[in-house]
């Protein structure tokens, strides 16, 4: 596995609408911790809204500036959910499958398991 390359896409945007990005080589700073804490709080904002918006859609009553406002919270919460899943996929270790199977030989083993059939009869 290679390390990533240090650079942390953040869940907030400059003022003119730029990325932000933190350089560490520690996932422990307080900055960073600060975007664990900002990252949690929007994935756990936009669960609730879709419970809203489940309940919301229910009622029969519901007006289109009703339905319109929940649109709009759920574009902003679907494009932080989106943020959140980029940036931690690219702090995701990266698997170099030519170095593990030269030290492991479990790159074998996967591919032999793998075309096997287990509904085969030998």
């Amino acid at each position: 596995m290679t390390a990533t390359n240090g650079l942390r896409l953040l869940p907030w945007s400059s003022p003119d609408g730029k990325p932000c990005f933190l350089s560490t080589d520690s996932g422990s700073s307080r900055l960073s911790r600060k975007a664990d804490e900002i990252e949690d709080l929007q994935l756990s904002m936009g669960a609730e809204l879709l419970g809203h918006a489940h309940a919301l859609l229910n009622e029969r009553k519901a007006d289109i500036r009703e339905v319109r406002f929940l649109a709009e919270r759920l574009c902003e919460a679907l494009r932080d959910a989106l943020r959140v899943a980029e940036s931690r996929g690219e702090r995701l270790p990266v698997h170099d499958e030519d170095s593990d199977a030269d030290q492991t030989g479990e790159d074998t083993k996967r591919v032999s398991a793998a075309t096997q059939n287990p509904l085969s009869t030998p």
